[in-house]
Order: structure tokens, then sequence, then C-alpha cells
């Protein structure tokens, strides 16, 4: 597996997301909610990082984009029913 700038990735009920691919390190951001896009960023050595995701699964573009869909979707209904 290639790792690549911007690849998101599913660990459990958390998403990885690599900001910054170097040669010897990542940057990566730690985000529980794909729609808002929040979350803490951590800077790991390759091997680190590699360790982390082992058990991850790699998501595809279409993937990510639906569960940005569902978690805003969820969003927008617990705001109707907060009102």
């Amino acid at each position: 597996m290639k790792l690549c700038q911007g690849q998101t990735w599913k660990l459990d009920q958390q998403y990885i997301r690599i900001a910054l691919l170097e040669r010897l390190a990542v940057e990566y951001k730690t985000i529980s909610d794909l729609s808002t896009k929040e979350g803490t960023r951590h800077r790991v050595t390759k091997k680190e990082f590699c360790r982390l995701i082992k058990n991850a699964v790699l998501l595809t573009p279409q993937e990510v984009a639906a569960a940005r869909d569902i978690n805003s979707e969820l969003l927008s209904e617990s705001e109707i029913e907060a009102s």
C-alpha cells in the first residue's frame, strides 16, 4: 500500500486523514466527524504511522463523501429536534 497525502482511513470510531506526507514523517489529523473536519493534528514517523493504521481501512473518495453526507444529515436532524 502506498501512502498519499489526503488519504482517509477509518480506525474503530475515528477517521485519520494524512495532512502532510514527507520522506520520513507523516502529519495526520484524527477526526471523529468528517462533516465538521474538526480534530487534532499529530506528527509521527512513517513507521509509527504504519503501525497505527495496521488495522485501519482505507476509504475511497466515494466512501468519504458518503460518510460526510450521513454525518451532516444526522447533525441537521439533531438541530431540528433541539429547536
